[in-house]
């Protein structure tokens, strides 16, 4: 299977909000558990949130409260919607196949190199 593909990120306000999506072509999401990364300029990848093959989700501290990971079968789409952000959340946003039940999800170091999109862009000015 190929890549998802990430969308929806863009320059926004500190406090304002996002809903990033995370697509695929050619084979169906909701087979997978996903996982969403971010990586800010100069810094590690880190884990933020996963939602499991049977839909349970987790958050990272960074996320807790303030954002919400989602399946749309229908659009074969995995959503990250985040509320209230920071400058700290600029960075690039990615998704990725995760382990089925999430499992030590938040380590990039677990996925091949060839698991990782474009990712998208967001910026959040103050």
């Amino acid at each position: 299977q190929g890549k998802p593909v990430e969308s929806g990120g863009g320059l926004v306000q500190a406090g304002g909000s996002l809903r990033l999506s995370c697509a695929a072509s050619g084979y169906n999401l909701d087979k997978y558990a996903i996982g969403w990364f971010r990586q800010a300029p100069g810094k590690a990848r880190q884990g933020l949130s996963c939602i499991s093959i049977d839909n349970r989700t987790y958050y990272e501290d960074v996320m807790k409260g303030r954002s919400s990971i989602s399946r749309d079968n229908a659009e074969n789409a995995v959503y990250l919607q985040i509320n209230n952000l920071e400058r700290e959340d600029t960075g690039v946003y990615y998704c990725v196949r995760a382990p089925s039940n999430c499992n030590a999800y938040q380590y990039p170091g677990i996925y091949a190199d060839n698991y990782w999109g474009q990712g998208t862009q967001v910026t959040v000015s103050s």
